[in-house]
């Protein structure tokens, strides 16, 4: 008798469990897609105050002297690195380029990486929406 009425306890006891999982599947989740925003093409826009160009009223020298405590001093390091290069020679951007101009060995990967043609590689793919 015992073992009867804890089984029918048990099974009562199941049922409320089992009962809240009879809506489960009925509820798909929706997903709605919004309309784009249109700016009217006679809609005339003006900048506004927040918007406008502000006089340079030297505030960025104010917060870079607030943030890291003013302009410090070189290190002799750095004032001998800085006075030993010496003077950039003109056009010296033009001739990177030039077979005359000495470089550093980098090696034949670097070179084949260099030399490689446009475009997509055999495992990667560059791919432009639109």
């Amino acid at each position: 008798m015992k073992t009867k009425s804890a089984l029918l306890a048990m099974a009562i006891a199941t049922l409320q469990l089992l009962s809240g999982c009879s809506s489960a599947g009925d509820e798909a989740p929706t997903v709605g897609r919004a309309a784009p925003l249109v700016v009217p093409p006679d809609f005339a826009l003006e900048p506004t105050a927040a918007t406008a160009i502000r006089p340079a009223d030297g505030g960025q020298e104010q917060v870079l002297d607030a943030l890291f405590g003013g302009i410090a001093p070189r290190s002799a390091a750095e004032r001998a690195i800085s006075t030993t290069s010496g003077n950039a020679e003109m056009g010296i951007r033009s001739s990177v380029g030039d077979p005359q101009t000495n470089t550093v060995n980098k090696g034949s990967i670097t070179r084949d990486i260099i030399a490689a043609p446009e475009g997509d590689g055999q495992t990667a793919q560059a791919v432009i929406p639109g």
